[in-house]
């Protein structure tokens, strides 16, 4: 049953992917909480437990989506060798500040995090190309910035990266692609600070190695990738405000269940 319901997730979650072109960790992250809740997993290891398996699921995601980009030529490989040691220092530092967290803590950050994205989208804010004179330590900044954040919520940082370059005066297919990039240091090296940081709390519980808990990886892993292509496909056949406003939806029950559930 209980690999059943992995499945259905990284299906559902893989659908909402390639419907909502996210990364995949603001879709799996809330609906691991919701089955583990389900499952009555160890309180004290769930919401940590969901984060860094997020990390280790949206590895492959993140690595076919770069490839793709790549392909087409849109990734700034140069720019992204700049942010990359902010983006690993920001990860690592980030999932050390979240393994000190309590659960309910960190469950409300999420939400609320959740919450802001929702009403972002709902807004439809955009920021505008605000950085008329672009700097070396700027972008290693940035990319601490958004590293820390992703590791904290489990992200792959597209939500951050995309607008931050966008602000930076980067096409929006140049942002995006290199944002895919951006996320394959943050969702690897987010990983396995999971992996460490939580080895000693999870020696008790089975199938875990750290924060990571395997079946739920391997479930999400399995039907994850096929059904992304799904949801890509079903995207190209609604508009763009629509889309907005379902995602924006779904984000937004999820942040109020998990604060209402807290």
């Amino acid at each position: 049953m209980e690999w059943l319901l992995y499945l259905l997730l990284g299906a559902v979650a893989g659908v909402l992917a390639g419907l909502f072109g996210v990364g995949g960790g603001a879709v799996i992250v809330p609906m691991l909480l919701l089955v583990f809740d389900l499952l009555n997993f160890a309180p004290a290891l769930m919401v940590h437990t969901a984060v860094g398996t997020s990390f280790a699921a949206i590895v492959l995601t993140t690595l076919a989506s770069t490839r793709a980009h790549h392909d087409m030529g849109n990734v700034e490989w140069p720019l992204w060798r700049i942010m990359a040691p902010g983006l690993l220092f920001g990860v690592m530092f980030g999932a050390w500040v979240a393994s000190l967290l309590d659960a309910a803590t960190l469950r409300t950050a999420i939400a609320i995090f959740l919450l802001l994205i929702a009403l972002q989208m709902l807004l439809r804010w955009q920021p505008p190309a605000v950085f008329e004179r672009e700097s070396r330590t700027g972008h290693v900044v940035a990319g601490a910035g958004i590293g820390w954040v992703s590791a904290f919520f489990g992200i792959g940082g597209g939500s951050l990266t995309v607008p931050y370059l966008n602000a930076c005066g980067r096409p929006m297919k140049n942002a995006v692609a290199t944002s895919a990039a951006c996320g394959v240091p943050i969702a690897v090296f987010g990983a396995l600070s999971y992996l460490v940081l939580g080895w000693s709390a999870s020696r008790d519980v089975a199938w875990t190695s750290g924060y990571l808990y395997w079946p739920a990886l391997l479930g999400i892993g399995i039907s994850s990738v096929p059904c992304a292509r799904f949801g890509a496909q079903l995207a190209s056949k609604l508009d763009d405000a629509t889309l907005r406003i379902l995602f924006a939806l779904f984000i937004l029950t999820i942040g109020v269940y998990l604060i209402a559930s807290n």
